[in-house]
């Protein structure tokens, strides 16, 4: 499996984006994961959906703010990233693996395939 991120930017505080992650490759039964890692601190999960029923999971961090979604048709992922902060700044990955979401995290040794990322940048 592949993943290829896109959509990332610069955008000002209160914006919003939209990045999407296209799969080549069956992701049937996959889990796929949103990460995001800032200068200088560990890659931390905030969502992951599950392609077989669409369960998703989303961290309280970005709660009410991002959203996850897929099309299974396109094989693509999304998370909107609704009321950006400049502490949202940071290069986001999608990953993917085998299996089903967690309903309480989602750390890094869970996924098997991993995009090379898509820079956020939220500044004023």
């Amino acid at each position: 499996v592949q993943l290829v991120e896109s959509g990332g930017g610069l955008v000002q505080p209160g914006s919003s984006l939209r990045l999407s992650c296209a799969a080549s490759g069956s992701t049937f039964d996959y889990r796929i994961g949103w990460f995001r890692q800032a200068p200088g601190k560990l890659r931390e999960g905030i969502s992951c959906i599950s392609t077989r029923d669409g369960f998703t999971w989303i961290d309280d961090s970005v709660k009410g703010r991002f959203t996850i979604s897929i099309d299974n048709a396109k094989n693509t992922s999304y998370l909107q990233l609704n009321s950006l902060k400049p502490e949202d700044t940071a290069v986001y990955y999608c990953a993917a693996a085998p299996g089903y979401c967690s309903d309480y995290e989602l750390p890094t040794y869970v996924m098997d395939y991993w995009g090379k990322g898509t820079l956020v940048t939220v500044s004023s």
